[in-house]
């Protein structure tokens, strides 16, 4: 009889250990996420502007929060100025703690350091964005296209491929990239990741201009694979006096120097061709 218990009772158990693991592996999935930013965040090194929280265990009146300074320190009760550049938090908090220690204010000292917010990873974004300026690498794998983003995007002037001068290991390259190409295309391999003291530049868009027997004379934004047709037509077409045989083109040569050329309508232009559209004669 009792090993007949005994046997009904096996499954029972078995399934309540089943349903513990089950338990414990979600609890781990639950907590992994915040180890992992844990881990990235003791790798990190501090910089001038990021804000800090350090904790000194069962001593709560040295809880201090405060922004790393332009010396890369912060000051603490009882010891004073505290040098935190370049160190991971772990570190910091091992260097307060020997500070407290040597200035004998506390035996055995216990020191978290905890990041509140990330300022000293910065990069810029100049030329014809919305917002130029500095922006502040708050998450980690941040895109070029995300950066642009938090610039306001390219200006109606911006041109389509900017340059990025990358800083890694001391350093300093530059790379053009195409972003509407990138996107035409579905290649992404352009869309890089920035880190800090990288540098994102978007110059003006390449124009060309337009004079003589048109509706609109001006300048133009000069578009991939534009023809002298529909250079013409962003003039408004040829005003009634002119005429489209023999149009003149003024385009700068490798001399830097402009040269006249003929061309036809089916003719590509060039960044800075300046089209003349001559009068009539008949």
């Amino acid at each position: 009889m009792t090993q007949s218990i005994a046997t009904k009772r096996q499954p029972l158990i078995a399934g309540a250990l089943l349903r513990w693991v089950a338990r414990f592996a979600s609890l781990i999935l639950i907590l992994a996420p915040g180890a992992a930013f844990s881990q990235a965040q003791n790798g990190e090194a501090l910089g001038v502007g990021d804000t800090v929280r350090v904790t000194v265990f069962q001593n709560p009146d040295l809880t201090t929060e405060s922004r790393i300074s332009a010396k890369g320190t912060i000051v603490m009760p009882l010891v004073g100025e505290v040098q935190l550049n370049g160190l991971s938090p772990m570190t910091a908090g091992t260097r307060i703690a020997d500070q407290l220690k040597k200035g004998n204010y506390i035996r055995n000292p216990q020191v978290s350091v905890g990041v509140l917010q990330i300022r000293s990873r910065q990069v810029s974004v100049l030329g014809q964005v919305a917002r130029p300026g500095r922006y502040v690498l708050d998450d980690s794998g941040l895109k070029l296209t995300d950066v642009i983003a938090l610039a306001g995007g390219i200006g109606p002037a911006g041109d389509d491929s900017v340059t990025v001068m990358l800083t890694r290991e001391g350093k300093t390259t530059q790379r053009a990239i195409d972003i509407a190409r990138m996107y035409r295309t579905g290649n992404l391999d352009g869309n890089i990741e920035v880190e800090n003291g990288d540098t994102i530049y978007v110059g003006r868009a390449p124009l060309f201009y337009i004079y003589g027997e048109v509706q609109r004379a001006g300048a133009y934004r000069l578009e991939p694979n534009m023809s002298v047709m529909q250079a013409l037509s962003l003039g408004g077409g040829v005003s009634p006096r002119g005429t489209d045989r023999g149009i003149k083109v003024h385009r700068r040569a490798k001399d830097e120097k402009f040269r006249v050329v003929d061309v036809q309508l089916t003719d590509a232009i060039q960044a800075d061709d300046v089209i003349y559209i001559k009068e009539s004669l008949f």
